[in-house]
Protein backbone atom coordinates (compact mmCIF):
# COMPACT_ATOMS: atom_id res chain seq x y z
CA UNK A 1 0.00 0.00 0.00
CA UNK A 2 0.89 3.51 -0.86
CA UNK A 3 2.78 5.81 2.12
CA UNK A 4 0.39 8.22 3.43
CA UNK A 5 2.01 10.98 4.47
CA UNK A 6 -0.34 12.66 6.58
CA UNK A 7 -0.74 9.31 8.49
CA UNK A 8 3.09 9.37 8.72
CA UNK A 9 3.04 12.40 10.73
CA UNK A 10 0.07 11.90 12.11
CA UNK A 11 -2.32 14.55 10.91
CA UNK A 12 -4.97 15.49 9.44
CA UNK A 13 -5.62 16.19 6.00
CA UNK A 14 -6.44 19.92 6.41
CA UNK A 15 -3.35 20.37 8.78
CA UNK A 16 -1.68 24.07 8.95
CA UNK A 17 2.20 24.81 8.23
CA UNK A 18 2.12 25.38 11.55
CA UNK A 19 1.45 21.96 12.68
CA UNK A 20 3.11 19.99 9.90
CA UNK A 21 6.14 22.13 10.76
CA UNK A 22 5.54 20.99 14.88
CA UNK A 23 4.55 17.17 13.92
CA UNK A 24 8.32 16.93 12.23
CA UNK A 25 10.08 18.57 14.82
CA UNK A 26 8.95 15.93 17.37
CA UNK A 27 9.13 12.56 15.14
CA UNK A 28 12.91 13.87 13.70
CA UNK A 29 13.80 14.32 17.14
CA UNK A 30 12.09 11.46 18.68
CA UNK A 31 13.73 8.86 15.44
CA UNK A 32 16.80 10.73 14.89
CA UNK A 33 19.58 7.97 14.34
CA UNK A 34 22.20 10.36 16.67
CA UNK A 35 19.68 10.09 19.71
CA UNK A 36 18.73 6.43 18.66
CA UNK A 37 21.99 4.60 18.60
CA UNK A 38 20.67 1.15 19.57
CA UNK A 39 17.27 1.07 17.65
CA UNK A 40 17.72 -0.44 14.15
CA UNK A 41 14.46 0.83 12.70
CA UNK A 42 15.13 4.79 13.81
CA UNK A 43 17.18 5.23 10.65
CA UNK A 44 14.50 3.96 8.19
CA UNK A 45 11.46 5.83 10.11
CA UNK A 46 13.37 9.22 10.38
CA UNK A 47 13.51 8.86 6.71
CA UNK A 48 9.80 7.86 6.12
CA UNK A 49 9.14 11.36 8.59
CA UNK A 50 11.87 13.38 6.35
CA UNK A 51 10.30 12.36 2.74
CA UNK A 52 6.75 13.43 3.78
CA UNK A 53 7.85 16.52 5.90
CA UNK A 54 9.70 17.29 2.25
CA UNK A 55 6.06 16.83 0.30
CA UNK A 56 3.65 18.48 2.74
CA UNK A 57 6.07 21.42 3.51
CA UNK A 58 6.31 22.11 -0.03
CA UNK A 59 2.80 23.80 -1.04
CA UNK A 60 3.05 22.75 -4.76
CA UNK A 61 4.14 18.95 -4.03
CA UNK A 62 1.29 19.30 -1.33
CA UNK A 63 -1.16 20.20 -4.11
CA UNK A 64 -0.14 17.57 -6.32
CA UNK A 65 -0.42 15.10 -3.85
CA UNK A 66 -3.45 15.87 -2.47
CA UNK A 67 -4.93 15.74 -6.19
CA UNK A 68 -3.12 12.73 -7.28
CA UNK A 69 -1.52 10.80 -4.15
CA UNK A 70 1.21 8.58 -4.62
CA UNK A 71 2.00 9.08 -7.91
CA UNK A 72 1.99 13.03 -8.05
CA UNK A 73 5.63 12.33 -8.21
CA UNK A 74 5.01 11.04 -12.08
CA UNK A 75 2.59 13.83 -12.81
CA UNK A 76 4.39 17.16 -12.71
CA UNK A 77 2.42 20.74 -12.61
CA UNK A 78 1.28 20.32 -16.46
CA UNK A 79 0.69 22.65 -18.59
CA UNK A 80 -0.35 25.21 -15.67
CA UNK A 81 3.19 25.40 -14.29
CA UNK A 82 4.57 25.47 -10.98
CA UNK A 83 6.83 22.36 -9.63
CA UNK A 84 7.88 19.22 -11.23
CA UNK A 85 9.53 16.72 -9.08
CA UNK A 86 10.52 13.79 -10.61
CA UNK A 87 12.88 10.66 -9.66
CA UNK A 88 12.98 7.86 -6.89
CA UNK A 89 15.09 9.88 -4.46
CA UNK A 90 13.71 12.79 -2.86
CA UNK A 91 16.41 15.94 -3.18
CA UNK A 92 16.01 16.48 0.44
CA UNK A 93 18.44 16.22 3.49
CA UNK A 94 19.13 12.53 4.45
CA UNK A 95 19.53 12.05 7.94
CA UNK A 96 23.38 12.64 8.11
CA UNK A 97 22.28 15.75 6.38
CA UNK A 98 19.93 16.83 9.10
CA UNK A 99 21.65 18.52 12.31
CA UNK A 100 20.66 17.81 15.43
CA UNK A 101 20.37 21.56 16.51
CA UNK A 102 17.97 22.53 14.03
CA UNK A 103 15.51 19.24 15.51
CA UNK A 104 16.20 20.79 19.05
CA UNK A 105 15.36 24.67 18.47
CA UNK A 106 17.65 25.79 16.01
CA UNK A 107 15.08 25.60 12.87
CA UNK A 108 12.02 26.35 14.83
CA UNK A 109 13.04 27.69 18.00
CA UNK A 110 12.68 26.66 21.23
CA UNK A 111 9.30 26.62 22.67
CA UNK A 112 10.38 25.76 26.39
CA UNK A 113 10.24 22.41 25.76
CA UNK A 114 13.48 21.25 27.12
CA UNK A 115 15.46 21.17 23.99
CA UNK A 116 18.43 23.40 24.93
CA UNK A 117 19.21 20.85 27.68
CA UNK A 118 18.54 17.59 25.66
CA UNK A 119 20.44 18.98 23.00
CA UNK A 120 23.26 19.39 25.69
CA UNK A 121 22.97 15.95 26.28
CA UNK A 122 24.01 15.01 22.84
CA UNK A 123 26.73 18.15 22.20
CA UNK A 124 28.38 17.55 25.25
CA UNK A 125 27.48 21.04 26.58
CA UNK A 126 28.56 23.25 23.10
CA UNK A 127 25.24 25.48 24.13
CA UNK A 128 25.61 28.92 24.40
CA UNK A 129 25.70 30.98 27.13
CA UNK A 130 21.83 31.95 26.51
CA UNK A 131 20.90 28.49 26.58
CA UNK A 132 20.17 28.37 23.28
CA UNK A 133 22.31 26.18 21.01
CA UNK A 134 25.14 27.82 19.44
CA UNK A 135 24.88 29.52 15.62
CA UNK A 136 25.33 27.69 13.24
CA UNK A 137 27.68 28.90 9.97
CA UNK A 138 25.95 27.64 6.22
CA UNK A 139 26.62 24.49 5.17
CA UNK A 140 28.15 24.57 1.60
CA UNK A 141 27.75 21.86 -0.76
CA UNK A 142 30.21 21.02 -3.91
CA UNK A 143 31.02 18.54 -6.70
CA UNK A 144 34.31 16.48 -6.75
CA UNK A 145 34.83 14.47 -9.92
CA UNK A 146 37.68 11.53 -8.74
CA UNK A 147 40.00 9.31 -11.24
CA UNK A 148 37.95 6.07 -11.11
CA UNK A 149 41.18 4.33 -10.21
CA UNK A 150 40.63 6.50 -7.09
CA UNK A 151 37.37 5.50 -6.67
CA UNK A 152 37.68 1.73 -6.44
CA UNK A 153 40.89 1.68 -4.35
CA UNK A 154 40.62 5.03 -2.33
CA UNK A 155 43.11 7.81 -1.56
CA UNK A 156 42.90 11.85 -1.67
CA UNK A 157 41.76 14.39 -3.58
CA UNK A 158 41.74 18.05 -3.39
CA UNK A 159 38.87 20.57 -3.45
CA UNK A 160 38.84 24.23 -4.10
CA UNK A 161 36.29 26.07 -2.47
CA UNK A 162 35.78 30.01 -2.13
CA UNK A 163 34.61 31.04 1.01
CA UNK A 164 32.15 34.31 1.18
CA UNK A 165 35.15 36.21 2.17
CA UNK A 166 36.54 35.91 -1.45
CA UNK A 167 39.35 33.81 -0.33
CA UNK A 168 40.33 30.30 -1.67
CA UNK A 169 40.91 27.48 0.33
CA UNK A 170 42.37 23.91 -0.90
CA UNK A 171 40.87 21.10 1.36
CA UNK A 172 42.35 17.50 0.94
CA UNK A 173 39.43 14.89 0.42
CA UNK A 174 40.11 11.30 1.93
CA UNK A 175 38.48 9.33 -0.75
CA UNK A 176 37.22 6.04 0.84
CA UNK A 177 37.65 2.37 -1.18
CA UNK A 178 34.68 1.58 -3.10
CA UNK A 179 33.03 4.87 -3.56
CA UNK A 180 30.45 5.03 -6.37
CA UNK A 181 29.10 7.98 -8.63
CA UNK A 182 26.77 10.18 -6.38
CA UNK A 183 27.76 8.97 -3.02
CA UNK A 184 28.26 12.09 -0.96
CA UNK A 185 31.31 12.90 1.97
CA UNK A 186 30.69 15.09 4.70
CA UNK A 187 33.30 17.33 6.42
CA UNK A 188 32.57 18.23 9.82
CA UNK A 189 33.16 22.03 10.43
CA UNK A 190 34.51 22.72 6.70
CA UNK A 191 31.45 25.05 5.98
CA UNK A 192 31.28 28.77 6.34
CA UNK A 193 32.50 29.82 9.87
CA UNK A 194 30.33 32.40 11.84
CA UNK A 195 31.09 34.57 14.49
CA UNK A 196 30.37 33.17 18.20
CA UNK A 197 29.09 30.18 16.81
CA UNK A 198 30.26 26.77 15.13
CA UNK A 199 31.15 26.79 11.39
CA UNK A 200 28.89 24.88 8.83
CA UNK A 201 29.63 21.45 7.22
CA UNK A 202 31.35 21.09 3.74
CA UNK A 203 29.09 18.57 1.77
CA UNK A 204 30.71 17.22 -1.26
CA UNK A 205 29.16 14.87 -4.50
CA UNK A 206 31.72 12.44 -5.84
CA UNK A 207 31.45 12.20 -8.85
CA UNK A 208 33.56 9.24 -10.74
CA UNK A 209 35.60 9.25 -14.40
CA UNK A 210 35.29 7.03 -16.95
CA UNK A 211 38.35 4.61 -17.40
CA UNK A 212 39.65 3.02 -20.90
CA UNK A 213 39.28 -0.41 -19.59
CA UNK A 214 37.43 -0.92 -17.00
CA UNK A 215 33.92 -0.82 -16.10
CA UNK A 216 32.12 -1.21 -12.67
CA UNK A 217 29.01 -3.22 -12.35
CA UNK A 218 27.78 -3.19 -8.25
CA UNK A 219 31.09 -4.42 -6.69
CA UNK A 220 32.27 -6.12 -9.49
CA UNK A 221 34.65 -4.82 -12.28
CA UNK A 222 34.87 -5.55 -15.98
CA UNK A 223 37.55 -5.95 -18.53
CA UNK A 224 37.90 -6.76 -21.74
CA UNK A 225 41.46 -8.75 -22.54
CA UNK A 226 42.47 -9.00 -26.25
CA UNK A 227 44.01 -12.32 -26.86
CA UNK A 228 45.56 -13.83 -29.65
CA UNK A 229 43.90 -16.18 -32.42
CA UNK A 230 47.25 -18.97 -31.14
CA UNK A 231 46.64 -17.92 -27.70
CA UNK A 232 42.53 -18.33 -28.25
CA UNK A 233 43.32 -21.84 -30.27
CA UNK A 234 45.96 -23.64 -27.48
CA UNK A 235 45.06 -21.58 -24.29
CA UNK A 236 47.76 -19.31 -22.82
CA UNK A 237 49.12 -17.80 -19.24
CA UNK A 238 48.42 -14.02 -19.82
CA UNK A 239 49.33 -10.96 -17.53
CA UNK A 240 46.13 -9.20 -16.51
CA UNK A 241 45.83 -6.12 -14.56
CA UNK A 242 43.50 -5.67 -11.48
CA UNK A 243 42.97 -2.71 -8.47
CA UNK A 244 45.63 -5.47 -6.20
CA UNK A 245 48.10 -5.75 -8.41
CA UNK A 246 49.01 -7.66 -12.16
CA UNK A 247 48.28 -11.62 -12.22
CA UNK A 248 48.23 -14.04 -14.14
CA UNK A 249 45.49 -15.69 -15.76
CA UNK A 250 44.72 -18.87 -17.48
CA UNK A 251 42.66 -18.81 -20.68
CA UNK A 252 41.37 -22.16 -21.22
CA UNK A 253 41.73 -23.87 -25.09
CA UNK A 254 39.11 -23.10 -27.79
CA UNK A 255 38.46 -19.83 -25.95
CA UNK A 256 35.73 -17.81 -27.83
CA UNK A 257 35.20 -14.23 -27.79
CA UNK A 258 33.15 -13.21 -25.03
CA UNK A 259 34.00 -15.82 -22.57
CA UNK A 260 33.95 -14.64 -19.05
CA UNK A 261 36.23 -15.38 -16.68
CA UNK A 262 36.28 -14.88 -13.34
CA UNK A 263 38.50 -13.45 -10.88
CA UNK A 264 37.38 -14.40 -7.21
CA UNK A 265 38.62 -11.35 -4.64
CA UNK A 266 39.65 -8.86 -7.28
CA UNK A 267 36.74 -6.63 -8.32
CA UNK A 268 35.54 -3.46 -5.71
CA UNK A 269 36.16 -3.22 -1.63
CA UNK A 270 32.37 -2.88 -0.30
CA UNK A 271 32.05 -1.96 3.28
CA UNK A 272 30.59 -5.51 4.36
CA UNK A 273 34.25 -6.18 4.07
CA UNK A 274 34.26 -8.71 1.45
CA UNK A 275 35.20 -7.66 -2.28
CA UNK A 276 34.11 -8.03 -5.63
CA UNK A 277 34.96 -9.88 -8.30
CA UNK A 278 37.11 -9.26 -11.54
CA UNK A 279 35.56 -10.44 -14.43
CA UNK A 280 37.76 -10.62 -18.11
CA UNK A 281 36.12 -10.76 -20.98
CA UNK A 282 38.03 -12.35 -23.78
CA UNK A 283 38.27 -10.68 -26.96
CA UNK A 284 40.19 -13.08 -30.13
CA UNK A 285 42.42 -9.77 -31.95
CA UNK A 286 43.04 -11.37 -35.45
CA UNK A 287 46.39 -10.71 -37.44
CA UNK A 288 46.32 -6.94 -38.95
CA UNK A 289 47.38 -8.64 -42.21
CA UNK A 290 47.24 -12.18 -43.27
CA UNK A 291 48.26 -13.70 -46.28
CA UNK A 292 46.19 -15.74 -48.57
CA UNK A 293 47.70 -18.74 -47.73
CA UNK A 294 46.90 -17.98 -44.33
CA UNK A 295 43.56 -17.55 -45.11
CA UNK A 296 42.97 -20.51 -47.13
CA UNK A 297 44.32 -22.63 -44.23
CA UNK A 298 41.61 -20.67 -41.64
CA UNK A 299 39.11 -21.27 -44.52
CA UNK A 300 40.06 -24.81 -44.58
CA UNK A 301 39.59 -25.28 -40.64
CA UNK A 302 36.02 -23.54 -40.95
CA UNK A 303 35.26 -26.39 -43.66
CA UNK A 304 36.24 -29.33 -40.96
CA UNK A 305 34.03 -27.52 -38.83
CA UNK A 306 30.54 -26.26 -39.79
CA UNK A 307 28.86 -24.29 -37.85
CA UNK A 308 26.25 -21.02 -37.15
CA UNK A 309 27.49 -19.16 -34.11
CA UNK A 310 24.27 -16.56 -35.15
CA UNK A 311 21.13 -19.19 -34.44
CA UNK A 312 20.03 -18.07 -31.34
CA UNK A 313 20.29 -14.07 -32.45
CA UNK A 314 16.93 -12.64 -32.69
CA UNK A 315 15.22 -9.74 -32.15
Amino acid sequence: MAEDYYKVLGLKRNASEAEIQKAYRNLARQFHPDLNPDDKNAKSRFQEVQRAFDVLSDTDKRELYDRYGSSFESMGAGPQGGATWHGTQRPGAGFDEVDLSELLGGRFGDAGGGFSDLFRQFTGGRVSAGGQPKRRGASLKHELTVPFKVAITGGEANLKIQRSSGKTETIAVKIPPGIEDGNKIRLKGQGEKIANGRAGDLIITVHVGPHPCFERRGNHLEVHVPVTLGEAVAGATIDVPTPSGTISLRVPRGCSSGTRLRVKGHGVPAKSGQTGDLYAIQQIMLPATLTDEEREVIRKLNDCHPQNPRSDLEW
